[in-house]
Parts: structure tokens; sequence; C-alpha cells
């Protein structure tokens, strides 16, 4: 028979001369109510220690743990990896696609090496409804985003497939949020936001477009590497808890609760000289309406003249 355990990173904590607490794999204590259970036999039971000729659970042990069942702070089989059953393409600059394949890896991610052209290719394919919200695409650049390179990246979304990204600018690197669904923040809105958000607008443009001295770096080091790969890899669990939860398709979804920015809402800048980041918020962008046609000279259009005397 299948036994459960107390679920990873919670315990029971014994205080002499009091009733057992749980600490929660949250961090919280809570007061177990033990009722006619001592404290060593929920112990022993929860932590797998009962001796093999030891008598069978009673009633009401069995009642206190479906309890912690119920409440997720035991599991009778150990959980799956957050990343499982999810294909993570990546593709970029190796100094960090290695790192983030290695971190995707290990959470239970199937990691695939892909190329630019079968991105454009997912972009432009028909959605498998089977296939959605289980597939990413990472995209790594020690560089500045060139002109359109992201451009049919950012319609992934549309096909429900996760668009993750990071890029260097200098002695900074830059992860965008995380888009799932249509309505999540794409590359485009990134530029724009943060157009909108400089006065330096002109010389920003200039600098993107390609009108720059030769970089000089720093280029990501091990750790650097490290730290922008494990940042990208929470986010892609963010995602995956989001999609698990039913709260993927929801513009801004996380999954579970952070003390921080959404990951589909949260821009970081990361200092490659100190290993420290930022993170600020950004909005989608939305779409315009489109200017209305010129009109002959010497004509005026309906909301020209709206208000005049005739």
């Amino acid at each position: 028979m299948t036994r459960s355990r107390l679920a990873p990173g919670a315990g029971i904590v014994t205080v002499p001369g009091t009733a057992p607490v749980l600490r929660t794999s949250g961090g919280e204590f809570l007061r177990i109510d033990t009722g006619g259970v001592t404290a060593d036999a929920l112990v022993r039971r929860l932590a797998g220690e009962e001796a093999p000729d030891e008598d069978p659970q009673t009633a009401e042990l069995a009642r206190l743990v479906e309890a912690f069942e119920s409440s997720g702070h035991a599991v009778s089989a150990p959980p799956r990896a957050p990343l499982d059953g999810r294909a993570v393409h990546v593709l970029g600059d190796p100094v960090l696609t290695g790192p983030v394949a290695r971190c995707a890896g290990a959470e239970g991610a199937e990691v695939r090496p892909t190329t630019p052209d079968q991105v454009a290719e997912l972009a432009r394919a028909v959605p498998d409804h089977r296939a959605e919200g289980r597939v990413a695409v990472v995209w790594c650049l020690d560089s500045p985003v060139p002109e359109g390179l992201w451009d049919a990246a950012d319609r992934l979304p549309d096909r429900r497939i996760a668009w993750l990204r990071c890029h260097r600018e200098g002695s900074h690197s830059w992860t965008e949020p995380l888009a799932a669904a249509p309505g999540d923040v794409t590359s485009r809105h990134v530029r724009l936001r943060r157009l909108a958000a400089t006065p330096a607008h002109r010389e920003l443009a200039a600098y993107w477009a390609g009108h720059r001295t030769p970089d000089t770096g720093p280029h990501p080091t091990e750790a650097s590497a490290g730290l922008i790969a494990a940042l990208l890899t929470a986010d892609l669990i963010a995602w995956a808890e989001a999609e698990a939860t039913g709260e993927g398709g929801g513009v801004g979804g996380t999954g579970r609760q952070s003390a921080g920015l959404p990951a589909r809402r949260r821009l970081r800048r990361i200092d490659l000289r100190d290993l420290t980041f930022t993170e600020h918020p950004v909005l989608p962008v939305p779409d315009v309406a489109p200017l209305p046609a010129p009109t002959p000279a010497g004509t005026r259009s309906r909301s020209d003249t709206a208000g005049a005397r005739p």
C-alpha cells in the first residue's frame, strides 16, 4: 500500500511539553490538534519511520493523515518536476543558451535546440490545441536585438506558445516578460515602453539600430550567465504553474503568488558587473486606430467641422 509522507519542504516540530507544530513548505508554523494520536505516532507515520512489525494505523491516525493530504502537507508520491511535460526550444548565443538548457532540463523540461527559421515556422503553424500551454521558446542574445529579429517570434503567444527572451546592452542584460497568450507583453511592446520612458529616446533608438561603436562587453561570465539562466527558468516555472492551475489564458497569470511582479509583467535589468538586478513593471501597448485618410485641399473632415456654425 502506498503511504503518504510529508510534502517536500514541510516538517513537524516537536516542542517539549506542547502539541507538535507543522512547519509548512511556505515557512508557516501551524499547531496540530492530534486528538487521541500521540505526537510520536504521527511523526513516525509521516516520516516513514514505522517499524516493520508496528501495529497498523488507527482510524483516528488515518483521518489525521488524510487531513494532511487534503491540505497539501502530505503526498503519496514524489511531486513532478515543475517543467515536466513541457518542451522548451532554446536558441541564441551559447554563453547563455547552455546554462538555460541545463537549468530548464534540471527542472524537468524537454530541451530542444532550435533556429530562427524553425521559430518562424512555429509562429506560422496552425495552432495545435494538444500542445497549448506546453511549448515555450527561449531566445538569448549576448548583444542588442537587431532590428526585426524578434518580429516573427512576437506572434508565438497568439499560438499559445510561451515566448521568453533576453539580450545584453553594454554591461546590462535584460530579461523581458514571458508572453504566453494574446495580449501579453511582446518584445515590440518593451521597445515602445522603453522609448517612451526615456528622454534619450532618439539616442536609444539609434543605439538599437546599430549606430554605435564596437561592443566592449562585459560578456556574461559563468556566474552571471548562471544567474540569468536561473531567472529565466523561474519565469518558465511560473508559466507552467499558471497553466497547471488554469490561469494561463488570463493576462498576467502567474500560478503561485510571489512578493515580486508577475512574470508576464516583469522586465528585469541585470548588472553584469556586480550581479545585481532590478525589476520594472511593463504593460502591453494597445493597438491604435489608423489615422483618417487625408482629405482634398480646401475641404474639412467631419471631425474638423464638429460644432461649427453653418
